[in-house]
């Protein structure tokens, strides 16, 4: 009897041993994925036909979409292109690396800019952690495919290879040799002449070379201006119907042709069976273009501007068989987001208190419900306008002048330094922003100014106060 007793006992040890050591296998299977973060250049919040565009083809994104968790109210962290990418890379608000446009901040006219804005910063502090230097600490091989545009180099910041990436913001052109003077991209040369190809060509021999977990930060300068066709997709845009304002072929064929690409890299994933162990980001880094280039409708306004349109972006993760494949529609995240989610899928703790958005793990393993949270944007500085006669911004002159935007709930505020203008819209109901509810939603208006102040004197948000000498009142 004894006999038997000890021999069900050993049986059970062996049992258990062997649930504890699969759980733990499991549990390292979790943190240890292949991470790429793909952060698309101005691409609009639906510039794919994921998010409803009948004019552009992207079924290789649509695709990828469609298996993985698509947020229809993802925001960039910003409206325009560095301080967006700033905030990626540090996790942090634009307060606190301070980098709040491109190049300088008191942009457009002197004699219609009230005030003089903050200095802008333009190259990513070094004494902030990176995403990248995480991932590198973490055991990870970095390689960073395409745009920067936060200093010099890229390796200075945890990156092992850099394919194509520096300060700039944009090519001087698509085609060879890639712009003239300063605004050529410094890349070497390879079968492909199209720039967006060329990129993704070098990006498939990382992959093909690469051996163990690696980081993948594929941010093609596409589809930022210059808007350079590729001839051959001409064809399939230039008699096809408008849809919202959508109606430029030339940028539909860099759309296809970036669509294009992401099949190459999903394939490569596939040949080389990574695909299931890769934890996939795909974003852009703010708002698309208004105007003659593309739409944003329903949303009002595009890049530059602090309206839905400049800072509401297609936004999905996927990861195979981990994250349940469906469309959100009732949870805003943002870029500030993806930096906390990839430590948390680490099981890294050391920068919990350093960043300024949450993980979304939790929520995408489904174990988790996301509590609602506000979303806070600071511009402290003037950006010009594209296009004076056709734009839906606050005034035609600006797509930014100086202020703070916080989202809580479906509420949405907007505060303008130079004149304590406010504008409140319910998101909910008016995706568009076009009723202001200041004048008669004052309690709501009353608490979000409240919260604005509260996070201005949290991170110490500089706001410009000072009168320019050159400004000229359009009333006089």
């Amino acid at each position: 009897m004894k006999k038997n007793n000890v021999t069900k006992l050993l049986i059970s040890v062996f049992f258990i041993m062997i649930l504890f050591f699969n759980c733990n296998l499991s549990k390292q299977n979790l943190k240890t994925p292949n991470i790429i973060l793909i952060n698309i250049d101005d691409m609009g919040w639906n510039d794919v036909s994921f998010m409803g565009s009948e004019y552009y083809q992207t079924p290789n994104i649509d695709a990828l979409a469609a298996q993985g968790m698509i947020f229809t109210q993802g925001y960039s962290a910003s409206a325009n292109c560095a301080p967006s990418r700033a905030s990626i890379a540090s996790g942090q608000w634009t307060t606190r690396h301070q980098i709040y446009t491109v190049g300088n901040s008191d942009r457009g006219k002197a004699k219609d800019r009230k005030l003089i804005p903050i200095k802008n910063t333009t190259i990513l502090d070094q004494k902030i952690t990176t995403i990248s230097q995480k991932l590198k600490e973490n055991g990870y091989t970095n390689c960073h495919a395409g745009k920067w545009h936060l200093s010099k180099d890229p390796l200075d910041y945890g990156f092992d290879i850099n394919i194509g990436g520096d300060h700039r913001g944009a090519p001087g052109s698509y085609y060879p040799p890639y712009g003239r003077g300063n605004i050529q991209v410094n890349i070497e040369a390879g079968k492909s002449e199209y720039l967006t190809d060329l990129i993704m060509e070098k990006t498939l021999t990382f992959l093909d070379q690469t051996k163990g977990p690696f980081f993948l930060h594929f941010t093609p300068y596409a589809v930022h201006t210059p808007i350079h066709p590729v001839d051959s997709l001409l064809y399939k845009y230039e008699n096809k119907p408008a849809y919202k304002g959508q109606k430029n072929p030339k940028y539909a064929t860099m759309v296809d042709n970036l669509d294009r690409n992401i099949g190459l890299l999903v394939n490569k994933l596939k040949e080389r069976n990574l695909f299931e162990d890769s934890f996939i980001i795909f974003t852009s880094d703010n708002g698309g273009y208004y105007g003659k280039i593309t739409m944003q409708k329903p949303l009002r306004a595009g890049k530059g501007s602090y309206y839905e349109g400049g800072i509401r972006v297609p936004f999905f993760f996927l990861w195979k068989n981990n994250i349940d494949a469906k469309i959100n529609t009732q949870n805003p995240i943002s870029h500030l987001d993806i930096f906390p989610t990839l430590m948390d899928l680490l099981g890294d703790r050391s920068m919990e208190q350093s960043l300024d958005g949450i993980s979304l793990l939790p929520f995408l393993m489904g174990d988790k419900i996301m509590e609602e949270r506000s979303f806070f944007w600071h511009f402290p500085i003037y950006l010009q306008g594209y296009d004076i006669k056709n734009n839906e911004n606050r005034d035609s002159l600006f797509r930014t002048r100086p202020g703070s935007v916080i989202r809580k709930g479906e509420w949405k505020l907007h505060y303008y330094f130079e004149d304590h203008g406010i504008e409140l819209y319910n998101l909910k109901e008016d995706i568009g922003e076009r009723n202001n509810l200041s004048e008669t939603q004052t309690d709501k208006r009353k608490e979000l100014i409240e919260d604005l102040k509260n996070w201005w004197y949290q991170t110490n948000a500089p706001i410009p106060t000072a009168l320019n000498p050159e400004y000229v009142s359009p009333n006089n």
